[in-house]
């Protein structure tokens, strides 16, 4: 019994030994002292504790950027840019409210799809666009993807119906396919019917080879009356994205009086190669990457904004 006894007041003894060390660090922690630096959780000691969450997300989001503006850098020397275009700013968590340009409107438009020219937004971006899709350069596809430039392809089938998939490898480098109508006709010379055929019809053919209807919609030449857009309504269509701005490979074409970009603006180009331009599609690219570059401007993706 006394042996017993014994045995119980010793354990007792190293019960309360080891509780009091345990508060010890707890309530005297690192930096108590005459005490050890506490470790990190999953650290040795001395180490700063990790970052909260946000911190940590920051700071990855911010070595991202740096690795992707290097390959960039890389890309922009590969492909003979003059610049290695900027970073585009995150897209809103909320998109901007869109309205359309004063002096684009139609009677009684009210609920119709807003037609604009550019995005308001006070974020040094613009948009680049490209309509048709006549040229089908693979060096374009390479270019772009190494590049990282976000970019929107507003296709016709009249043009694209010979090589569906050259835009299918687009929409898979994350381009997202949208509307140009089928035959690039003239809209307001059209009826109702004939345009919903080419406006609709066209709906229903991206649908079919893209996998979904788009809700951007140009129109060709950039001219449309109110049946245009009643018949974009009726078929998926949210918004029409015009222009503010044209590249070529040797030229730039301006529709403000200052000739110059502006934030939010849409940069309209083509699907074009040497028998239409004088330069090939990734001529063009340099042209007008130079140009928003020049300019302090960087290219953001419009489904981002729109």
């Amino acid at each position: 019994m006394k042996r017993l006894r014994s045995g119980v007041m010793v354990l007792a003894a190293l019960l309360a030994a080891a509780v009091a060390s345990g508060c010890a660090a707890e309530g005297g922690g690192a930096g108590a002292p005459g005490s050890p630096a506490k470790p990190a959780a999953g650290g040795r000691p001395g180490e700063a504790a990790p970052q909260a969450g946000p911190a940590r997300a920051l700071d990855s989001y911010a070595e991202e950027l740096k690795r992707k503006q290097a390959a960039r850098a890389v890309a922009a020397k590969k492909w003979g840019l003059a610049k290695t275009p900027l970073a585009a700013p995150e897209p809103p968590k909320v998109k901007p409210r869109i309205t359309t340009r004063k002096g684009f409107e139609v009677r009684n438009d009210a609920g119709l799809p807003p037609v604009f020219t550019t995005v308001p937004t006070k974020e040094k971006i613009v948009f680049l666009t490209m309509d048709d899709g006549a040229e089908k350069d693979p060096a374009l596809l390479r270019m772009m993807t190494e590049l990282d430039i976000p970019y929107s392809a507003f296709i016709s089938d009249y043009v694209t119906n010979d090589d569906y998939g050259y835009f299918k490898k687009m929409q898979k480098r994350g381009v997202v396919i949208s509307n140009h109508t089928l035959n690039h006709r003239y809209l307001p010379g059209l009826s109702y019917a004939e345009q919903k055929k080419e406006i609709c019809g066209q709906q229903e053919k991206i649908l079919k080879h893209y996998g979904k209807r788009p809700t951007l919609f140009r129109p060709p030449y950039g001219n449309y009356n109110r049946d245009t857009l009643v018949v974009a309504k009726s078929c998926g269509i949210t918004a029409v994205p015009l222009w503010a701005a044209e590249a070529f490979p040797d030229h730039m074409e301006w529709r403000e009086w200052d000739r110059d970009l502006h934030p939010g603006d849409i940069v309209l180009t083509h699907f074009r190669g040497k028998d239409d331009w004088k330069g090939s599609m990734p001529d063009m690219v340099r042209r007008v990457m130079k140009t928003i570059t020049d300019k302090g401007y960087a290219v953001a993706k419009l489904e981002d904004y729109v």
